[in-house]
């Protein structure tokens, strides 16, 4: 379309050209038939000399004809190159412009896309990675409570362990002491499992006040 504009262009500046160089000869002509109509003047411009008429209108012929042709063949065909090459290299730029504006959309979309991609994957790593510590805090915490119920087992029967081997040492030391106040009131001489059997029952008559 440039190209057809600028060859219409062309061919419209060349009629102009050929209307003025036409318009000129026939003013000519018809200053020079006034000229003779008013019969013979005073010398003046040599073109206006219908004698010469004839060389002037071949060399108008020619001038013109030359001129169309170099119009036609040359001038014309050489702007309507430089336009047709003027539009290819603007289609060219647009169809550039074009694919590096649909790349950078594919560019973005493709970041974007991998971006959250990205974010849900860190999501799921961080979900994962609390699961985990939960449960390994889980799986600790549950051998430390056993860790600790075996020593509070343990230590418990050491104290039970202890508490009776202080219990049967306080019965014998009761026992003896049971002995010597016995003797040492009334001058009897009790056996030693008979004090044994007293201590006995007493301490087992006190454990449900004990245990109060």
């Amino acid at each position: 379309m440039v190209c057809k504009m600028g060859t219409d262009m062309a061919k419209s500046g060349m009629m102009r050209c050929l209307a003025l160089v036409t318009g000129t000869g026939l003013g000519l002509a018809v200053t020079g038939g006034q000229a003779l109509a008013a019969g013979p003047s005073e010398p003046g411009l040599p073109q206006l000399d219908i004698s010469t008429w004839p060389s002037q209108i071949f060399w108008l012929v020619v001038i013109f004809g030359v001129g169309y042709v170099m119009m036609a063949k040359v001038v014309t065909p050489k702007i309507g190159t430089v336009l047709e090459d003027r539009r290819t290299r603007l289609d060219g730029d647009l169809g550039k412009a074009r694919e590096a504006s649909t790349e950078a959309a594919k560019i973005r979309a493709e970041y974007e896309a991998d971006l959250e991609a990205a974010r849900n994957d860190a999501a799921a790593f961080a979900r994962q990675a609390a699961a985990e510590a939960a449960e390994k805090a889980a799986a600790v915490e549950g051998k430390a409570d056993k860790k600790l119920a075996s020593k509070v087992a343990s230590a418990e029967k050491k104290l039970a362990e202890a508490k009776a081997e202080a219990m049967d040492n306080l019965n014998t030391v009761a026992a003896e002491a049971a002995l010597d106040a016995v003797k040492g009131l009334t001058g009897l001489k009790a056996t030693k499992s008979q004090a044994d059997k007293i201590v006995k029952a007493t301490a087992k008559a006190m454990a449900p006040q004990e245990a109060n």
